[in-house]
């Protein structure tokens, strides 16, 4: 991928970089069967406790959510899930939510959607700012936990019945954008297995980023490297030039950037710039 971009000496900077990028390929995650039995695990959780499996032993019915951050599907999701966990809370629900990706193994470019990455710290202010109401758990370090679940996109759903037996595993509901939801199909299970009936869609399509593997790290590395080795065109530019982008016909957002070669500040914040501008999403800036 390609963006426009023009560095005018010691004048002005629009910087509108993106580069080729290469993708590794995904590893063979068997994901949990109608009947298995859920996997016990021992995650950190945002609000400094460890929790286990048996933690949520009370729990008639266990819900699973595997989600994170950056992906801006799953943040289209995230009040639909802190919905499901206040409406059931009082009637032997738990909803979990487990964080699977490997921070590192996030492209920079991949985070354009986002105003959070990925990493433990970053998962503290999210479940803070957008107040979840819910354990949000990070297994970005070893991913051991979520290999066992075998979640192929976020947010995926498990759900468990009182003996920890996977009763379904699929998506929230069938679309992305509430308006256009025909099928409740994670509430549509958990309102089976309270009433002690069989869920009606044992396993639906699920809708999201992939996953963020550490085999992914290599491709987000290149990445880097990529677009370190892009060319940078300089180019004069007079008065007229600087009204004309500052004008800003693209219909899209322009930053542009007033800085001096000679000023030290502005040295050190071009490096800023760089990296805001690989974080920009094709169809951004």
């Amino acid at each position: 991928m390609s963006k426009y971009g023009r560095q005018v000496t010691g004048a002005v900077v629009v910087t509108i970089l993106m580069a080729g990028l290469s993708w590794s390929a995904p590893q063979e995650i068997k994901t949990l069967g109608i009947g298995d039995t859920a996997p016990d695990f021992s995650l950190p959780g945002v609000d400094g406790r460890r929790y286990r499996l048996a933690d949520f032993d009370r729990a008639e019915t266990l819900v699973i959510v595997f989600t994170c951050n950056h992906c801006p599907t799953a943040q289209a999701y995230e009040e639909r899930i802190k919905k499901l966990a206040a409406d059931y809370r009082n009637k032997g629900v738990v909803l979990v939510a487990i964080s699977p990706n490997d921070p590192k193994a996030v492209r920079l470019d991949e985070l354009g959607y986002s105003d959070m990455g990925d990493s433990f710290e970053d998962m503290k202010i999210r479940a803070k700012d957008m107040e979840y109401n819910f354990p949000y758990l990070y297994d970005g370090q070893d991913q051991k936990v979520s290999m066992s679940y075998g979640p192929v996109c976020t947010p995926h759903v498990f759900v468990f019945d009182r003996q920890r037996k996977l009763r379904y595993e699929g998506g929230i509901d069938d679309a992305e954008k509430p308006g256009l939801v025909k099928s409740q199909d994670a509430r549509n299970a958990i309102e089976a297995l309270l009433k002690g009936r069989k869920v009606p869609a044992e396993r639906t399509r699920t809708i999201g980023c992939s996953i963020k593997w550490s085999d992914k790290r290599e491709s987000a590395a290149q990445s880097l490297e990529n677009w370190a080795r892009e060319s940078v065109a300089l180019e004069m530019i007079d008065a007229k030039g600087v009204r004309e982008l500052v004008k800003n016909d693209s219909g899209k957002l322009r930053v542009v950037n007033v800085w001096a070669s000679w000023s030290g500040p502005s040295v050190e914040q071009l490096a800023e710039f760089v990296t805001a501008n690989r974080d920009v999403p094709q169809t951004g800036i």
